[in-house]
């Protein structure tokens, strides 16, 4: 295989503050963020991934009301389990960490990753042809992802759903609350055609939330009478949780009651902060790693941040942000890009050489480019400007 490099050094002049100021204004440049997005189809993904049982294991060890659920690796396992849970209705959903499972295809043949049923002898026969078996949703690959998991839950009908989200919010410089009455669907499509359902509560970092707090968001939600209590004790137990895992956002939806006066967690999204790793050694032990690409992991191993695409002209950047705009730049110059790699600004040259075995090692990269960033301004750090992109040096290897 030829490989070519272009390497390219930006040196931005020095700057004053008013000038500073204008380069950042030039970076937002909407174009780009066009582009990006029809350049190639980036799916966002935590560096913590964790299964949608460990999830409600975690919700469930800080009290937070979820559905009663085992986990089996074997369809015997998996029918012994649906025999213990002794439930009216049993649901057997497939673990993997992409969504539209409901509607994913095995290659076994069965349809659907998620069964409703009140046999439990009918979830060992499923299992048999989940276990062992790929599944492809619209959120996976053509060859889908291997289910070495499932889980075998209490099934509990659902009279109302609601949507409820505590994340961190730079604007507020702490945690907010955010919920709506409209749950089970996108939130995203609520707020664009009905804001007014989209309520929120800003909590001090320091003085934690308050109950006045979780009682006015659990009427906002429609919760009632003895139900409202219930709601805002599990959305203080919910903010626990939030601030005792290092949490970025804790999202449930649906946030729901059942129509025997029950308020549930049905399903949960929790994203991790990736510099607490060193406090939360247990849950980062628990991180599902086998289902990203060989690669990723290998990337990981050095503290590269990986993402493969569909391109044949690979990254090699020292800096989230500049990657980003290098990935735009090989677009809109007719090029596509092979992956995401950020060395971080405090790489070491074994990690530069780790990255270089990486890349040269792919058979479908044909290119390489290499960017770097020196910054020089007088009042401080700030991003590049496209426009000092300099002249690339092309190497034949």
């Amino acid at each position: 295989m030829t490989l070519k490099v272009f390497w390219t050094s930006l040196r931005p002049p020095i700057l004053s503050q008013a000038q500073s100021t204008r380069a950042l204004r030039t970076m937002r440049c909407p174009a780009l963020l066009a582009a990006r997005s029809q350049a190639f189809q980036l799916t966002s993904r935590r560096w913590l991934n964790l299964q949608e049982y460990q999830s409600k294991k975690l919700m469930s060890d800080y009290g937070v009301k979820v559905q009663r659920f085992f986990v089996a690796d074997t369809a015997n396992e998996a029918l012994e389990a649906a025999k213990r849970l002794n439930a009216k209705e049993i649901v057997l959903k497939a673990q993997i960490l992409a969504g539209g499972r409901g509607k994913g295809v095995f290659h076994s043949g069965l349809k659907g990753g998620v069964h409703l049923t009140k046999d439990p002898n009918v979830v060992g026969q499923l299992a048999k042809q989940m276990i062992g078996y790929n599944l492809a949703t619209k959120q996976t690959l053509k060859e889908g992802v291997k289910v070495h998991k499932v889980m075998v839950a209490e099934a509990l009908d659902i009279a109302r759903e609601t949507y409820l989200a505590i994340l961190m919010d730079r604007s507020c410089n702490g945690p907010v609350l955010v919920g709506s009455p409209q749950g089970g669907v996108d939130i995203e499509e609520v707020a664009a055609s009905n804001p007014e359902l989209i309520f929120k509560e800003q909590i001090d970092i320091f003085e934690g939330i308050k109950d006045s707090q979780a009682q006015r968001m659990a009427e906002n939600l429609g919760f009632l009478g003895p139900l409202k209590n219930q709601a805002a004790d599990q959305i203080k137990k919910l903010y626990n949780l939030f601030l005792k895992v290092d949490a970025t956002q804790v999202e449930v939806n649906p946030f729901g009651e059942t129509p025997e006066g029950q308020v549930v967690c049905f399903d949960a999204k929790i994203n991790f902060d990736d510099n607490a790793e060193f406090r939360q050694k247990n849950i980062f032990a628990m991180d599902d790693k086998s289902e990203n690409e060989p690669i990723e992991n290998e990337a990981a191993r050095y503290d590269l941040k990986y993402i493969g695409l569909d391109g044949n002209i690979a990254c090699f950047v020292n800096g989230a942000g500049l990657a980003m705009a290098t990935c735009d730049i090989i677009f809109l110059n007719g090029g596509k890009p092979a992956n995401f790699l950020d060395l971080g600004g405090g790489v070491k040259e074994a990690q530069v050489y780790q990255a270089f075995k990486l890349l040269t090692a792919d058979p479908k990269i044909t290119f390489l480019f290499c960017v770097c960033i020196m910054y020089i301004f007088r009042s401080s750090s700030l991003p590049y400007s496209a426009k000092n992109l300099q002249p690339c040096l092309q190497v034949s290897l």
